[in-house]
């Protein structure tokens, strides 16, 4: 079977991805993720908020990918930045966290995940 030329991951590509997630998970992921485990409501909150990343990724029916979830992500921060939405300068409040930080995170913990498998 042939793939098709543009169907095909270029490995500057996957490196793209996954400095794209190093880098989130730098900015946002390890706190939020050591945070959502230190508070049983807001890993319920990043679970659903994964739930929805991977439904709206067809996750079901295909394999999730770093590419995928590093469009992903870039596609909410540039909407919400869009819509005055400003990453926090300071300590974030992980007890009311935004909606795009925790779409954020949520996508940092989906790529914690496909690097365990």
């Amino acid at each position: 079977m042939r793939v098709p030329f543009n169907r095909v991951a270029s490995p500057t590509a996957v490196e793209s991805a996954r400095s794209t997630l190093a880098a989130l998970t730098v900015f946002v992921g390890t706190a939020g993720l050591a945070a959502a485990a230190a508070r049983p409501g807001l890993l319920a909150l990043v679970d659903q908020h994964a739930a929805a990343v991977r439904d709206s990724l067809d996750g079901d029916r295909r394999p999730l990918t770093a590419a995928a979830l590093a469009g992903y992500a870039e596609g909410v921060r540039a909407a919400a930045l869009e819509h005055g939405w400003a990453p926090s300068r300071g300590s974030v409040d992980w007890s009311a966290p935004e909606w795009p930080l925790t779409r954020l995170v949520a996508v940092c913990a989906l790529a914690r995940s496909l690097e365990r498998s």
